[in-house]
């Protein structure tokens, strides 16, 4: 029969389970979305931030960009409550999901192909009797050709963006000793979401040609004004969550029983 403190150790040991799945969740989740949603849409923010509707300056995001910083705040969390190794093995389950999302998609429209597909796998736009007719499973074939580009650069600027988050992470509170989660939460998001939105935009551009890119503008400004907007998108959640993440972690620490970081 088990004794009144094992059954306590069985208590918390499913509590950190169900609270890692919980993260692992929201976290894989946010990631299938991004991806999925990738550059489908883009937002123009430029209203919201003070930017007037007559300048040249824009300010521009994808949708996939919205959920993006639930990521890193996923990641922060799991490296400060259940260590590196943990952190990382979200972190390639991540990719692992980002193959699975491209097999999904590739199999749905290699099934009953249209004949009539273009280059780039989409299907083109019809005109009947002098109006746009909008083909059956267009906005399949149309949503799939943006993710297999968006999520291609996103694998990329995904693993490297996401690792040296962990990467610094730990770097600095080996450093200060456990101490200043602030600084090590920041600094870490900043360097890895300034590779990411550096990466995706230059491989979407350049590998799918994904990019909302209107004729006579400069590409090299273009890709300036889109690499800006996303990473001032991302460095305001990422200084914004600063506050939550020390709140999350004192009272996981408290509900977990955890006083250092839990190593498996």
């Amino acid at each position: 029969m088990q004794t009144r403190n094992e059954l306590e150790d069985i208590r918390i040991q499913r509590r950190r389970e169900w609270t890692f799945l919980l993260l692992a969740g929201i976290f894989l989740g946010s990631l299938t979305m991004l991806n999925i949603l990738g550059v489908s849409r883009f937002i123009d923010l430029s209203n919201y931030v003070g930017i007037s509707p007559e300048s040249d300056i824009r300010f521009v995001v994808a949708v996939g960009v919205l959920p993006y910083p639930i990521t890193f705040l996923c990641t922060d969390i799991v490296s400060e409550i259940y260590g590196r190794k943990r952190a990382n093995m979200l972190v390639w389950v991540g990719l692992v999901l980002n193959l699975w999302v491209l097999l999904v998609l590739w199999f749905g429209g290699w099934l009953e192909a249209p004949p009539n597909l273009d280059r780039l796998g989409r299907l083109p736009l019809e005109v009947v009797d002098g109006e746009v007719a909008v083909p059956h499973g267009y906005a399949f074939y149309e949503i799939r050709t943006l993710t297999f580009g968006a999520t291609f650069a996103s694998m990329i600027a995904y693993i490297t963006a996401q690792f040296v988050d962990v990467h610094i992470f730990h770097y600095l509170k080996v450093k200060t000793k456990g101490k200043l989660l602030w600084l090590r939460n920041n600094v870490s998001t900043l360097v890895s979401q300034l590779i990411d939105s550096i990466a995706v935009i230059l491989i979407t551009h350049f590998y799918a040609n994904a990019l909302p890119i209107a004729d006579g503008v400069a590409i090299s400004s273009a890709l300036m004004m889109f690499i800006v907007s996303s990473y001032l998108f991302k460095l305001f959640f990422a200084l914004f969550d600063t506050i939550p993440i020390y709140i999350a972690v004192k009272f996981l620490r408290s509900y977990l029983k955890v006083e250092d970081e839990l190593r498996y």
